[in-house]
């Protein structure tokens, strides 16, 4: 038995010494955040699209912050409702209250939705045949939840002006303000940029491709290019599924993540929570149970083994769990103080990895029960035989 506690022990301190130093530095936040300053000018004009279904809550603040920003004279923005109920359409007419602002801003009503299509693939395919009659230098695809900084959108546009990229995408400071955001959603992102490390997505030498869907800019050309939204109409994570088409096709991704444009929607509870990650999780492992049981064994074997190691009362084991331990808090610890939290927090990522393992595995039966991909009422991610 000791023996075995050993090589578990080996195991992870040496899964952990390769993620800290060879898997593209994923977890040193500060090489991906968004640069301060880009004083790169606009040259031609940026068409926004944003996919609403009952987001009135945040819709008006999420145009507004779109009509304030300091490229407005080269901004139109295109709220496509989505079916809504709650008044939509209104709260994003509302917050363009002057001519001028209202000449910069249409909302479409959203056609009914067809076979073969995710509501919010859709609800984007609209808006953005209305934008492409502009002939837009950029579209940027962002949510109705999403308060952009004043400099958002220029940023975007310079990065992907000065490094010729063709799909910029910032993944946007997350709500972390109750018990549930702050133990999950920096780990989230940690979990996130683990899984696409943003120097691999930059390097044209590998294949790997992701986005955050909340903030995305992309040419036009090379949206179609990739086969456009039609290509990607099915898909449960949109945002990583359009970068893999972009990359795929030749095209160069850049991912970072900024502190200063922020999602205004609050995950309150750990139910919410554990209902957004199931949302996508067995989707992402392609549907597959042994790809599901190998990625659980990994989970467990890298964030819990070494605490349950550390307490196993074993002096050698338990050394060593404690090493991995701290090499897990190590790595963890910028991602924390991205969202500014006490540095005890480093020590909880065990938990949350818990968590979410838990959350994987319940998005698991819910696709077999024909609930897959849930959101807004809608199951977008069903089983041939739902």
């Amino acid at each position: 038995m000791k023996d075995i506690l050993l090589i578990c022990g080996g195991l992870c301190v040496l899964a952990w010494v390769y993620l800290l130093l060879l898997h593209g530095q994923f977890w040193q936040v500060q090489r991906w955040k968004a640069p301060k300053a880009l004083n790169s000018p606009m040259s031609g004009l940026v068409a926004a699209v944003i996919p609403a279904r009952n987001e009135a809550a945040s819709v008006g603040l999420a145009v507004r912050s779109l009509l304030n920003q300091d490229c407005a004279e080269d901004l139109r923005v295109f709220v496509v409702d989505d079916n809504s109920t709650d008044g939509t359409a209104a709260a994003a007419r509302a917050a363009a209250p002057g001519a001028r602002d209202q000449s910069k801003l249409t909302v479409i009503a959203g056609r009914p939705l067809p076979s073969g299509w995710t509501g919010k693939l859709w609800a984007v395919q609209q808006g953005v045949e209305q934008a492409l009659k502009l002939g837009p230098q950029f579209l940027l695809l962002t949510d109705a939840d999403v308060d952009h900084a004043p400099d958002n959108i220029s940023k975007l546009v310079s990065i992907a002006e000065r490094g010729q990229y063709d799909l910029v995408s910032f993944m946007v400071m997350l709500h972390c303000e109750s018990l549930a955001e702050k133990l999950l959603i920096p780990a989230f992102v940690f979990f996130f940029f683990m899984l696409y490390p943003p120097a691999w997505i930059r390097s044209p030498h590998r294949r790997t491709a992701g986005a955050a869907g909340g903030c995305m800019l992309i040419r036009p050309e090379v949206l179609e290019q990739a086969g456009g939204i039609a290509a990607i109409r099915n898909e449960i994570i949109d945002d990583c599924a359009l970068a893999a088409r972009v990359k795929s096709s030749g095209g160069r991704v850049w991912p970072g993540l900024t502190p200063n444009t922020r999602s205004l929607r609050a995950y309150r509870t750990f139910g919410e929570i554990e209902r957004m990650i199931a949302r996508t999780a067995f989707n992402q492992l392609h549907h597959s149970l042994w790809v599901l049981l190998g990625a659980a064994f990994a989970l467990v074997l890298i964030f819990l083994v070494p605490l349950v190691l550390l307490f196993s009362g074993a002096r050698w084991p338990g050394t060593l769990g404690l090493t991995a331990y701290l090499l897990m808090s190590l790595a963890y610890l910028p991602m924390v103080r991205f969202y500014n939290l006490g540095i005890g927090w480093c020590l909880t990522l065990p938990f949350s990895a818990l968590f979410y393992i838990s959350a994987t595995l319940h998005s698991a039966v819910k696709f077999w029960r024909g609930r897959g991909g849930e959101w807004k009422g809608r199951p977008q991610d069903q089983s041939a035989s739902a």
